[in-house]
């Protein structure tokens, strides 16, 4: 049987991630970047497209450990199996690195003695190249191509090749300790440096420990709220701060279903909320990361500005088919590289310009250019704001004219004005400013507002709704107890319901996006509309939503982009950075609004 998303657990070292199921097996690998192809694909293919799995010997890909965790505050994931001869523990890590990256599984016996198995299946290039095995000092080395990767234990143990595979055997007794170390380095380059994974460990635990306690929320939430941190925290590739939506790709929206897509890279529309995120639980260094990242990525002409980039700001990010996967659970095609890069979201511009509004707001260095950089990417959304787009959903069906695009525009005048009149040293003209702020309000408020239903509409001139219209309210476009603000959320609640969590869009009939089948409810949006009640005076249905959405988590803490409630399971990239970002800004509100929570 496939895994369920929520049966994996997250494990990483700031520059890439893996993922570990409950049966031992790390099914996810991309190395050396969150970005590059995997070494193991099982989860989107099977075990002969790269796995390894540690477990009891005797047990099988469909036996699941008897309960797992991770170790206090960190990433440090620790499985335990309990057997008729006695328990053993895994302890799974990766950490961060010094130059080359490294996968770290130290097996200790708890009580009596087990007999242990390890069987590598490495396949590179998403599963698609067997590589060259040969024993080099000590180590098992798979070359081929670019890639290299070498394997070791210690003490050592008994090893062996079988179909294409790297099988160890050992037992452990109690107090007893094997440690397996997965290195990667280009082909090319020297072996990399022996690093000791016991020490390895301590390191590992005590600065992920030392982080977390930088966490300043202390609400009733905090165990969730740090659970999500930290996961954004693995989400982000240390090197220049991006943070990627995702360590995944093409985990479906809809089982069997074509929605399949590559997060593996850095999203503008996710900037504000991520800032907020940060910021608001007290992680200053993150959020200066995140900043500086935003402000090299969208460096250039305004007109070039992209919905989304690499890890380090690259621009091109060509989508390919990987025809020699199955999909997770069947769910084809499985895509490297996201087509949606191309696409025109009018959005961003407001993002980026709300964000830099709130960087500066939340004290942090400002940097001279910033304000050049801000009045140019306004000056370009004076020119097209009227203009139709993708809109935040990057549709792939004709544009149109979204009211969430049209109200991040509006953000992009209302901040920039905001800042002239706070500070009038700044250069720019405040009346032009303002001009494009009414002009957006007017034509939102005439054009995307159905007042038969008194609620804004997905775009101009449709019936059809979008959460993303929840967050009118946030930003400010109308306050909070405006009629067309409460009728808008409770029409979107009403319409794009699932068992009381929300819809992005319906896919019902012909949709907007162009694609057969339909998806789960997003976790993020579901979020939103918890913000929406409690910014419209209903704590109580605020309250018991957030609470709901807890509950969706796996025994991780973790959440993916969507939820099936009808099978009640998980969908989609996992685990997702915009769900996570909704969970901790949430819970920050209920605080603000009620300070035992």
């Amino acid at each position: 049987m496939t895994p369920r998303i929520e049966d994996y657990a997250l494990i990483g070292d700031l520059q890439t991630a893996a993922l570990v199921g409950r049966n031992g097996s790390v099914d996810w690998l991309c190395l050396p970047r969150f970005d590059s192809g995997a070494c193991f694909a099982a989860l989107l293919g099977d075990e002969d497209n790269g796995h390894w799995r540690i477990a009891p010997k005797g047990t099988d890909s469909s036996d699941n450990c008897t309960r797992r965790g991770y170790a206090g505050d960190t990433l440090v994931l620790e499985t335990f199996w309990e057997t008729r001869t006695g328990t053993v523990k895994v302890t799974d890590f990766m950490p961060q690195r010094d130059k080359a990256p490294d996968l770290m599984r130290i097996v200790e016996g708890i009580s009596g003695s087990v007999d242990m198995s390890s069987v590598l299946r490495l396949r590179f290039d998403f599963g698609s190249v067997v590589p060259w095995m040969r024993k080099s000092h000590g180590h098992r080395v798979a070359v081929a191509g670019p890639d290299s990767v070498w394997l070791r234990s210690d003490p050592p143990v008994k090893t062996w090749g079988q179909q294409f595979s790297t099988c160890s055997s050992f037992t452990v007794a109690e107090g007893e300790q094997v440690a397996f170390v997965l290195t990667w380095h280009a082909s090319h380059a020297p072996r990399p440096r022996l690093v000791d994974p016991y020490k390895a460990l301590r390191h590992a635990l005590s600065d992920w420990s030392k982080w977390s306690a930088l966490c300043t929320y202390d609400g009733k939430y905090r165990e969730a709220v740090l659970r999500s941190l930290i996961t954004l925290k693995a989400l982000t590739y240390a090197p220049t701060g991006g943070i990627v939506a995702a360590p995944t790709t093409s985990l479906p929206e809809e089982i069997g279903g074509v929605r399949n897509w590559d997060y593996r890279y850095c999203w503008l529309r996710d900037s504000t909320l991520t800032l907020n995120a940060l910021l608001s639980a007290g992680y200053l260094d993150e959020a200066a990361a995140w900043r500086d990242w935003l402000l090299r990525a969208v460096a250039g002409d305004p007109a070039d500005l992209q919905i989304m980039y690499g890890l380090a700001g690259e621009r091109r990010l060509p989508e390919t088919e990987l025809s020699w996967l199955r999909g997770y659970e069947h769910s084809q095609p499985v895509r490297s590289g996201n087509e949606a890069v191309r696409q025109r979201q009018l959005d961003v511009y407001g993002e980026v310009v709300d964000s830099l509004r709130l960087a500066h707001d939340a004290g942090l260095e400002n940097k001279s250019h910033v304000w050049k950089l801000q009045l140019s990417l306004l000056g370009f959304l004076e020119s097209t704001w009227r203009e139709p787009d993708e809109g935040l959903w990057e549709i792939r069906g004709e544009r149109r004219h979204f009211v969430h695009s049209k109200v991040m525009a509006w953000v992009a005048a209302d901040r920039t004005v905001r800042s002239l009149e706070e500070n009038p040293d700044l250069p720019g003209d405040a009346d032009r400013w303002r001009a494009m702020r009414d002009a957006v309000h007017e034509e939102v408020c005439e054009k995307g507002y159905d007042p038969v239903r008194n609620t804004f509409t997905q775009s101009y001139g449709s019936r059809a709704l979008d959460a993303a219209t929840l967050l009118i309210v946030r930003t400010g476009f109308l306050p909070p107890d405006d009629p067309r603000v409460v009728g808008t959320v409770d029409a979107v609640r009403a319409e794009l319901g699932s068992d009381g969590l929300v819809r992005r869009y319906s896919t019902d009939g012909v949709s907007l996006d162009g694609l057969p089948g339909g998806e789960g409810a997003f976790i993020v949006c579901s979020f939103w509309l918890a913000d929406a009640l409690l910014r419209t005076g209903r704590p109580a249905e605020a309250a018991e939503l957030f609470e709901r959405l807890l509950a969706l988590r796996n025994d991780m803490g973790l959440l993916a982009e969507e939820y099936d409630t009808v099978a009640g399971r998980q969908l989609g990239n996992y685990p997702q950075a915009f769900s996570h970002i909704g969970l901790v800004n949430t819970a920050v509100a209920l605080a603000a609004q009620d300070p035992a929570g």
